[in-house]
């Protein structure tokens, strides 16, 4: 093989292996959070149930704020960042339920 041949072939060969890397990590992503969401809509039930409204509010508040944002995350198919905030919404909402729970001693 010649020299420019080699190098093109070489440059072919690493495109491609980038390519597939690429590819390989939007993979990663392509499924909706669907546990990760009613995770975080079951754990704010869970904690309105408590009583979170009343005392613990704010926790509260900052759950629903992430899961509506997970869910225009979701139906914009930005999967990442609705699981992120989905999660983010489950750990308001047990923090929210905590605080409710601390307040009855």
């Amino acid at each position: 093989m010649q020299p420019a041949a080699f190098n093109n072939f070489l440059k072919g060969l690493l495109q491609t292996a980038l390519l597939a890397g690429l590819l390989s990590l939007s993979a990663c992503e392509t499924a909706p959070p669907v546990q990760e969401m009613s995770d975080a809509r079951q754990a704010i039930a869970v904690a309105k149930e408590a009583g979170a409204a009343d005392k613990a509010a704010f926790h509260l508040k900052a759950a629903e704020d992430y899961l509506e944002s997970a869910e225009k995350a979701l139906n914009d198919h930005e999967y990442s960042e609705a699981r992120y905030d989905a999660k983010q919404a489950k750990a308001k909402a047990l923090d929210a339920l905590k605080a409710s729970e601390t307040s009855n001693d």
